[in-house]
């Protein structure tokens, strides 16, 4: 397994030539990445679904997976608008961001449809990106215990298969700062001792999203297993940044 994971999220910011735009720049500088070329540290990137098949063809060829930003509770059938996780997987998605704070708070996405989507994902060979995180500040102690809870109704009735938790407090999307480096890892090793006495977890990660940027991985070290971006991950030497920086963890372990 990479002994690092990184992830961006772009979400709807970039119009489709600025990410096709993005896409070659990211590809040549992790084509070049010694790190991620290896093996060691494993980056995903994941854009909107009109955006997914220029990723793929700028990707191709490299070790990044492509991901999508949601995927269908339903299989294919009468369900206008949806995208199934089987067309998904068909045209080489490999993660599907699932339970994200937006989708909960925009679209009233509840844990039960989290978990269903995330079975969808699993059913089809993609791993979920699974978002969770309480929404209103906590201490580090009941926001671990808040985050343990919330984990497994997300994956209750989710058959075996290794997903990426994404650890994200709802208060620090969008802030200025991520959590504080205690909170975090308060929270993160909770979620990774639930998930290693899981054996239908096997091969699953946490790693840590909300206003992630450049120096904290660093800081947080084998408290996480990575980092995922977002808005700072636009400017692509920020991301090497980030890169460079968990191949240092690699190099310490």
């Amino acid at each position: 397994m990479p002994q690092v994971t990184v992830g961006v999220s772009l979400k709807t910011y970039f119009r489709h030539e600025h990410a096709r735009a993005w896409f070659t720049d990211v590809a040549q500088r992790a084509a070049a990445h010694p790190a991620v070329a290896a093996g060691d540290v494993r980056l995903f990137v994941i854009p909107t679904y009109l955006q997914v098949p220029a990723a793929l063809a700028a990707f191709a060829g490299t070790p990044v997976l492509v991901g999508a930003q949601d995927v269908s509770e339903f299989p294919p059938g009468p369900y206008t608008g949806e995208v199934t996780a089987q067309e998904l997987a068909e045209i080489g998605v490999q993660v599907a961001e699932i339970g994200h704070a937006e989708r909960r708070r925009l679209f009233d996405e509840t844990d039960t449809v989290t978990a269903a989507k995330a079975a969808a994902a699993l059913t089809h060979g993609i791993t979920p990106v699974l978002c969770i995180g309480e929404a209103e500040q906590l201490g580090a102690p009941a926001a671990a215990l808040a985050n343990v809870e919330q984990l497994a109704t997300n994956l209750h009735g989710v058959p075996a298969g290794a997903v990426i938790v994404a650890y994200e407090p709802v208060w620090a999307i969008g802030a200025a700062e991520p959590a504080p480096d205690d909170h975090i890892t308060t929270v993160t090793r909770a979620l990774r001792a639930a998930i290693d006495v899981d054996p239908d977890r096997a091969g699953s990660i946490v790693i840590y999203g909300g206003s992630a940027g450049p120096g904290l991985l660093t800081r947080l070290a084998d408290s996480v297993d990575g980092l995922f971006l977002g808005r700072f991950a636009h400017e692509p030497s920020a991301l090497v940044a980030v890169l460079d920086e968990a191949t240092a963890l690699t190099a310490s372990v």
